[in-house]
């Protein structure tokens, strides 16, 4: 699929440095369209301010990642590290292996030992109130990192990507892979999501329904399970082998019967990955249906250039690392933090101040441009 003003965004977005900002367009509240509905091309993003513009205030800052298991939270954690300490920071980063007390653990640890601001990618979002309370009363700063905490008074800010965003360009994918608007269909659709411990799973899985749902209900697109609902399709931990398992079990009653697969959504790669091994292994269809993710893993990559998945959203972790210290500096030196969405992010407590990155997708057309010029990754990783 080619988009012209997607090849404009991207020859844009090659000139830019690593540190280049995000754009400032905000989501809808979830299940709810955005005025401007958005699409797969993203404008340009606004540009940021260099970590090093201005001296740092300095201290130590605690960086919490759920894990070490998913390429992308080793890549999230090692460029804000890198950053913070480019801007002068000492830091402190810890994984937590996808265990919520050694989370908690971890972060009081922070806490005890200094830290004058926190960072936290949780694994629960509910899971950490009771130690950001102790976070609170010692005055320290809580950002929450593309997972939004909930259920706590202690979160100061919010820094992500915008996540209905991710979904509504999935679907637009979808939509315009099977030529929906034109073809008679119909065309026979599952879908995948996330985990329902992560309050962004409903985000990529409300936008993506916004555009999809029309077609479901006018039968141009047909859910052969019949599931639909986020909590059917959601899955435990963004486990690679649930989605794997779930995948064969959906072609053992579905599928064995010659009846084809036309396309998968899938919120992110950890699940994609899971989807291609079982559609691989257990799929009897002549043609490899259409398949999303997210997060440009090297293996989805990978599948992609192989023809075993379509797509995936690029969310560049080195412009979220540069906006989050962009907005650690401004916290230390008591300046005004940048946020563009000031109404969509309720944790339960309060809306939570956020910043708003704009992903795009890569798939085999655009991903030399878009990955690897960047320097983002070598080509040899994706051999």
């Amino acid at each position: 699929m080619k988009k012209k003003l997607l090849s404009v965004f991207l020859c844009g977005i090659m000139a830019a440095t690593m540190l280049v900002g995000c754009g400032a367009k905000a989501p809808a509240a979830e299940g709810e369209k955005p005025a401007t509905e958005a699409t797969a091309e993203a404008k340009p993003a606004e540009e940021a301010k260099p970590a090093e513009a201005a001296p740092a205030a300095g201290g130590k800052i605690g960086v919490a990642m759920p894990t070490k298991d998913l390429q992308r939270w080793n890549q999230d954690g090692a460029n804000m590290k890198a950053e913070l300490e480019k801007a002068g920071y000492e830091v402190d980063l810890q994984y937590a292996n996808n265990d919520i007390s050694t989370q908690v653990s971890q972060v009081e640890n922070m806490i005890t030992n200094g830290c004058t601001a926190l960072v936290i990618a949780s694994i629960d979002g509910g899971s950490l109130g009771t130690v950001l309370a102790k976070a609170k009363e010692s005055n320290i700063p809580v950002i929450a990192y593309d997972r939004l905490i909930m259920d706590s008074d202690a979160v100061s800010y919010y820094a992500t990507f915008d996540n209905y965003m991710v979904g509504t360009i999935q679907g637009n994918y979808i939509v315009d892979a099977l030529d929906l608007k034109n073809a008679a269909g119909p065309f026979n659709i599952e879908l995948f999501t996330g985990s329902p411990d992560d309050n962004n799973a409903r985000f990529f899985f409300g936008g993506a329904m916004d555009v999809l749902n029309p077609y479901i209900e006018s039968g141009k697109l047909n859910v052969v399970s019949g599931q639909k609902k986020f909590e059917e399709v959601a899955t435990l931990n963004w486990s690679t082998e649930e989605a794997q398992k779930r995948m064969e079990n959906l072609i053992t009653a579905h599928y064995s019967d010659g009846t084809k697969l036309d396309v998968v959504l899938s919120s992110n790669d950890s699940c994609a990955i899971g989807i291609s091994n079982a559609l691989q292994s257990s799929y009897k269809g002549d043609t490899f249906p259409v398949l999303t993710g997210q997060d440009c893993d090297v293996t989805a990559m990978k599948n992609i250039l192989a023809g075993k998945q379509s797509m995936s959203i690029f969310k560049d972790t080195r412009t979220l690392a540069a906006k989050v210290v962009e907005m650690v500096n401004a916290i230390m030196k008591g300046t005004e933090v940048p946020v563009n969405d000031t109404k969509t992010y309720d944790n339960g407590k309060g809306i939570v101040p956020t910043f708003l990155c704009e992903p795009v997708f890569a798939d085999k057309d655009n991903y030399k441009e878009l990955l690897i010029d960047s320097g983002y990754y070598t080509e040899d990783q994706l051999k």
